[in-house]
């Protein structure tokens, strides 16, 4: 567990018990600290009740000695209100941080003694997850102790302890950012930003401001990889650079001199003005797509900043499997390629499937997102048939119909897939990439893959 010894005899209150509370919680706890724990959710409290947890309630009765509030990245900060026990916290004077920020100063402290791992922190839009996965896949691969988590898998107290050689890969989500004003990376990286999450930050420009401060906040020598094919990260690249910084562009969509961009199929690093060919990127069948082109580019620039070399680390994209749930091959039959990207839950992802494949059939629909799928009327050329499932068909329908393309109500995945298989043809590929959120027929996207990966195992063992 990782240490947190300025914790000690001080007095903490943690908000919001899901994963990343809870191992705040204990890795408070065994500092020595004092921790009253508070939730929304009273199954959740009379749990850590159950564990030995000291409970509260924490939006009447704030304890008056906490110096800080931690809080859970899905608790509202800022928009479109505070919860109350933010209100309530400010009100006792508390600072209010969430688990990686304590995370943050705990390596900041492990640096003070000369034995600190690296961080390499991962944002953006789209991409992060697999971008974090990637990283750390390479990093483990060639021999550095390396642990994942953040928003991705596992919260960052139940990261092991790494030594001075140490790479920790963490993906930050903006509410993570919002809530770390103490996080400091050693490289940090931005792949992108499209509007999302908009309730939650009130404007496109609040949302990219909160994504700029990873940069922002990273170590003075720090690196900072930054996309530079989305306008508002752009410009918090240009800022970086005025500001002195050192940037690292990358790009899919043209040449970047001084930068590392894809050309032709080809990855090149141009950092040193000689537009070196570092690889065909087909030699990663299981990252296809521009946005995954994306992805491989800003790994490759990260750790280099970390002193990996340019043929290892090729070698190393090579071994790697990718994520579950995004652009996943789950199997294929009589010549049909089934893919699961269930995280597709907003029509800027699915935008990277269409790209990235011809004669679909899509299975497509959940709970919309804003704007539905209007931007990706440009792409449907590319599918044969849309199969419509969950609350959002209708509304989906409407912009099928404008854009003139075929499509069937199939209500749930099940049909969906059934009725994609009876009409698919070899070469065709099956695509569950729905560009909208699950909760209306499953907990969360994991769930929705899995349950197409299992029907999918069923029908094309």
């Amino acid at each position: 567990m990782i240490p947190l010894a300025f914790a000690h005899k001080k007095t903490f209150a943690v908000f919001g018990l899901a994963r990343s509370g809870l191992a705040a919680a204990r890795a408070l706890n065994t500092a020595g600290a004092k921790v009253f724990l508070g939730d929304d959710n009273k199954a959740r409290l009379a749990e850590a009740a159950s564990q030995g947890f000291l409970v509260r309630d924490l939006i009447n009765d704030f304890p008056r000695d906490v110096e800080c509030l931690i809080l859970s990245p899905g608790v509202p900060l800022t928009h479109p209100k505070p919860h109350p026990v933010v209100l309530t916290a400010q009100s006792a004077g508390a600072r209010i941080v969430g688990d990686t920020d304590l995370f943050a100063q705990a390596i900041g402290d492990m640096r003070g003694t000369d034995c600190g791992p690296v961080i390499i922190a991962i944002t953006g839009t789209n991409g992060k997850s697999t971008t974090t996965a990637l990283i750390g896949h390479v990093a483990q691969d060639l021999g550095r102790p390396t642990a994942v988590g953040g928003n991705i898998g596992r919260a960052v107290f139940d990261l092991p302890v790494l030594g001075s050689d140490g790479v920790y890969s963490i993906e930050m989500s903006s509410y993570q950012i919002d809530l770390s004003p103490s996080f400091a990376a050693d490289v940090a990286c931005l792949l992108n930003i499209t509007p999302d999450h908009l309730d939650r930050h009130g404007t496109i420009e609040n949302y990219a401001a909160v994504k700029g401060e990873l940069l922002s906040r990273a170590l003075p020598d720090a690196t900072l990889v930054v996309g530079v094919d989305t306008i508002w990260s752009r410009e918090i690249a240009n800022q970086l650079r005025v500001a002195g910084r050192k940037v690292i562009g990358v790009s899919v969509v043209d040449h970047l001199p001084g930068g590392i961009y894809v050309d032709r199929g080809m990855l090149i690093d141009d950092r040193l003005g000689n537009q070196q060919v570092i690889a065909d990127l087909q030699l990663f069948p299981r990252m296809p797509g521009l946005h995954n082109a994306q992805n491989l580019c800003v790994a490759y620039a990260a750790l280099g900043a970390i002193g990996f070399g340019s043929a290892d680390i090729i070698a190393s994209f090579i071994r790697f499997a990718g994520l579950a749930h995004r652009l996943e091959f789950v199997g294929e039959r009589n010549g049909v390629r089934l893919i699961n990207d269930s995280k597709a839950t907003n029509a800027d992802a699915t935008q990277n499937a269409l790209l990235s494949f011809d004669r679909i059939h899509w299975i497509a629909g959940g709970v919309a997102k804003d704007g539905g799928i209007e931007s990706l009327a440009p792409f449907l050329s590319r599918v044969k048939h849309t199969y419509l499932v969950g609350q959002s068909a209708e509304m989906f329908a409407a912009t099928l119909n404008s854009a003139g393309a075929d499509f069937d109500h199939c209500g749930t995945i099940d049909s969906a897939l059934a009725a994609a298989l009876s009409n698919a043809v070899p070469g065709d590929v099956i695509l569950l990439s729905p560009a909208a959120a699950s909760q209306d027929q499953f907990k969360d996207f994991e769930a929705r893959g899995d349950h197409f990966r299992a029907l999918v195992k069923a029908v094309a063992p």
